[in-house]
Formats: structure tokens, sequence, C-alpha cells
């Protein structure tokens, strides 16, 4: 059963999570930056919360690079609670379109212009039957600092 399971889904690719291009934030010397990510899961596919029921599930997950920022905190969407017919119990999930805000901080010796900050956004794909592969996303934004 695990094996036709494997290999119907290596036969099929893993639902693309996409995300927006965020436009530059301005900061003060000093101060905070909040920038938000918007991503987008497609039609019938959700992904595991930040905080999955079950200690197997991959948790979605944005981590950035170190930077000339710091990363102060991030805030995940909440999950909704789920049932699906491959587990006993409800899952917390994320579906659709949500939003990831992550706060940095700008250090008083930053230089003056523009501060790239790079980092991954990793999550785990289902539908109503099964998971696929963990995929990780590129994402990027500028702060201008002033």
């Amino acid at each position: 059963m695990l094996l036709s399971i494997a290999l119907v889904l290596s036969a099929q690719t893993t639902p693309n999570l996409t995300v927006d291009s965020v436009a530059t934030v301005k900061a003060a010397k000093g101060g905070t930056a909040t920038i938000t990510i918007e991503a987008h899961l497609p039609r019938g596919f959700h992904a595991n919360s930040n905080k999955p029921t079950e200690a197997y599930l991959i948790p979605l997950t944005l981590k950035w690079n170190s930077g000339p920022l710091t990363t102060e905190s991030v805030e995940y969407p909440k999950g909704s609670m789920e049932k699906y017919s491959f587990s006993d119990k409800p899952l917390s999930v994320v579906t659709g379109d949500f939003s990831i805000k992550t706060t940095f901080k700008v250090p008083a010796d930053a230089a003056n212009g523009p501060a790239s900050e790079v980092g991954a956004l990793k999550y785990q794909a289902c539908n109503d039957r099964a998971c696929f592969p963990p995929k990780t996303v590129p994402v990027s934004v500028t702060v201008s600092v002033e």
C-alpha cells in the first residue's frame, strides 16, 4: 500500500506555493521594518500550519539568512482545524491565500540605502488524500534604510 502511494505521488508534481513580490519598505536606523509575505496555495491543497497537530508533520516555516538586519519576529497565519480521510484527527492547516509577517530590527549604525534580506519559505502541500514531498520557495525583501 505504501509503495503504491509513493509511486502515485512520485508521478505527480508537488503543488507550487507562490509568493507575491514585496515592495521596498522604508525604515529608520535603530527602528524596525515590518514586511508581509503574501502566499498562495492552489485550490484543493493545504499546507501544515507552523504549529502542526502531530510531531511527524512538516511545519510551515520562514527562515531568513543572516543579513544586515536582525529578525525580531515572524508571525504565521493561524491554522484552521480540518479533518482529512488520511488522518484520524483534525489537522492544523493553511489553505488558499495567507500572509506571513516579519519584523526586522534595523541597527542604529546601519548604512543608508537598500538592505536586502533573503530567506526561504518551507512547506509541505497536501490534498484530501495524501501529502507531497516538502518544497522550499526563496523569498527576498528590500528595506530602504534612511
